[in-house]
């Protein structure tokens, strides 16, 4: 294929930020950008909705991109791959995620830690997204995927599951431990699975009676308001609800040695923390900054062997708009997955 600036695609963008509920995102006509040597123009076939997202239309995340479209939760097939794309050709299966590109050079990315490249750039945010018919993403950042699972179901691990199992992993849950899940939506669900399918006791913490349910109903052991205390001191907690507040309670909440590990991309401001109640004891507090291409590999792989349940609310992909507003006004159980039209 030769990549031509008159290709065009149907796509949602953010025409201006503001609360969801007053439709800040527009559906429009747009050109796709040139291909590349290594890159993938794929058909979308299905693309979750990230809180991540509703952080961009709503003004919490600065744009990067004007009239950017959003969702980095990406699942299609392969209609054209650059000269370079190896190991995809027309009709893979394909997943993107968050992170876009890095600089390959930095220190960061030379030692591993390319999450934290200073030059790293992410799907929806500086680059387009998914929330369209059509969408370019680099194959070296890209996930080949199995045949298999519906679409709407391995949409939501290309983020959810996987900043999931980075926050998992940063907050070094021992063997058998009890692990607090704060707030309860999309990635939570799928990291309460990960942790019980790794032998741990979970406990979840989250306001919605619904959620409550759910998390009962994929096996925590106990599901209480955000605000409550667990039944027994944790090993480690994860802090998904992007609400400040909640840190000096999680860290309340931890046995001595215990990790707290804050998953979101956006937090509200934390109040004042007393050393003696939440640090003391050798309390660790840590937060999570998008994952590395490595992590994207090792979860889907265990997501293949203990393969999780996606609580998923399905949206046709035009009707975006209302997906991110039931997101941010809590209509939302699990998480939400745009459809291919």
């Amino acid at each position: 294929m030769t990549p031509s600036g008159d290709l065009v695609t149907t796509a949602w963008v953010v025409d201006r930020t503001a609360p969801a509920a007053e439709h800040p995102l527009r559906r429009v006509q747009r050109p796709l950008p040139p291909l590349g040597p290594s890159g993938l123009l794929i058909d979308v076939h299905a693309c979750g909705v990230c809180r991540t997202d509703l952080h961009l239309a709503e003004g919490d995340l600065p744009p990067h991109l004007p009239r950017c479209t959003p969702g980095h939760e990406i699942v299609g097939r392969v209609l054209a791959a650059g000269p370079q794309a190896q190991g995809f050709a027309p009709g893979s299966r394909v997943g993107a995620a968050w992170l876009a590109e890095t600089c390959g050079t930095c220190p960061y990315c030379r030692s591993g830690r390319e999450n934290l490249c200073p030059h790293s750039r992410y799907t929806g945010w500086d680059l387009h997204g998914g929330y369209a018919e059509h969408t370019v993403v680099d194959s070296r950042f890209a996930y080949r995927l199995p045949e298999g699972p519906p679409d709407e179901e391995l949409a939501p691990l290309l983020c959810a599951g996987i900043i999931g199992y980075r926050a998992l992993q940063r907050a070094e849950l021992p063997p058998g431990g009890r692990l607090g899940i704060y707030g309860f939506g999309a990635s939570a669900h799928l990291t309460a699975q990960l942790a019980i399918a790794r032998g741990a006791t979970v406990h979840v913490l989250t306001r919605a009676p619904a959620a409550q349910r759910l998390a009962l109903g994929l096996g925590a052991a106990s599901a209480r308001g955000a605000y409550d205390a667990p039944p027994e001191p944790l090993d480690a907690a994860i802090l998904f609800a992007p609400v400040g507040d909640l840190v000096p309670v999680a860290l309340a909440a931890l046995d001595r040695g215990g990790t707290l590990s804050v998953a979101g991309i956006h937090l509200t401001d934390i109040p004042p923390l007393v050393y003696q109640d939440h640090l003391f004891q050798e309390r660790t507090l840590r937060s999570v900054t998008a994952n590395t291409r490595a992590d994207g590999s090792a979860y889907l792989a265990e997501a293949a062997r203990h393969r999780p349940v996606v609580h998923v609310q399905r949206y046709p992909m035009s009707r975006a708009d209302e997906a991110l507003a039931d997101l941010a006004a809590d209509r939302m159980t699990g998480v939400g997955v745009l459809i291919a039209d």
